[in-house]
């Protein structure tokens, strides 16, 4: 591992509505080429690197099963909206002379590999870049408890959350003006304030295994390997002391 990163294996959560770009729906050739430059930075420091999608750019479960559509068929509608973002973002990484697996927890060999812990690993340690697909394989279970899930399955040093600003804050920066941002943060606070970093599930799992959660702005460039060698703007989620 390079000297100055401070994780040697870490899981990069990227939601769906990270890959539109400036679009409203689908994805951004351009945004997807760009986080596979940024996967590809932090690889080439030596660090071993996983990631989990989303799928709410093509289609959200919740908002299907709010318009009155069966809430487990509507999840797994959206489980295969994650296996096309995966497809997409292993093209840009490839692209780019990185080698890389695509693993989906919903059986599918035509197209990509099955979910299986030991040969997923294996692909970490031979510097292949490991993209989980169609989250748990479970309908009611967020993209966000399968990154907590695979990180934990992993090994891994840390989860690194992509959000669309640079940390955490106590409300939306966005829409409330004087929002207070954290630079750290104890899993029992975020669970106590109700900040919805990810949900309560992924939360406490990490908790549970001693994962740290780091939520950074992955649409500023050289971000993602910025947080692994522990400088730049981010909001680390650990236990408390």
């Amino acid at each position: 591992m390079a000297s100055d990163a401070k994780y040697r294996r870490v899981l990069l959560k990227i939601s769906g509505e990270g890959l539109m770009g400036d679009q409203d729906y689908g994805l951004e050739a351009a945004t997807v080429d760009r986080i596979a430059r940024e996967v590809r930075s932090v690889r080439d420091q030596g660090v071993e690197v996983c990631c989990v999608v989303g799928g709410g750019n093509i289609f959200r479960g919740v908002s299907g099963a709010a318009d009155g559509m069966e809430r487990a068929a509507a999840d797994y509608m959206g489980m295969l909206a994650t296996v096309i973002n995966a497809l997409s973002l292993q093209n840009a990484i490839e692209r780019l002379g990185v080698p890389s697996r695509v693993q989906s927890a919903i059986t599918m060999p035509t197209v990509c590999e099955s979910y299986i812990r030991r040969r997923a690993i294996r692909h970490l340690e031979k510097g292949r870049v490991v993209i989980f697909a169609a989250g748990t394989g479970n309908p009611f279970f967020t993209t966000d408890t399968a990154a907590a899930l695979r990180a934990v399955e992993m090994g891994c040093d840390a989860l690194l959350k992509a959000t669309q600003v640079d940390g955490v804050y106590s409300a939306d920066p966005k829409k409330v003006a004087d929002a207070e941002r954290y630079d750290r943060l104890s899993f029992r606070e975020v669970l106590a304030q109700d900040l919805r970093v990810m949900d309560a599930a992924a939360v406490a799992l990490c908790r549970e295994n001693r994962v740290p959660i780091l939520v950074f702005n992955l649409h500023q460039d050289g971000a993602f390997a910025d947080v692994v060698r522990g400088r730049g703007r981010f909001t680390i989620i650990a236990e408390e002391g």
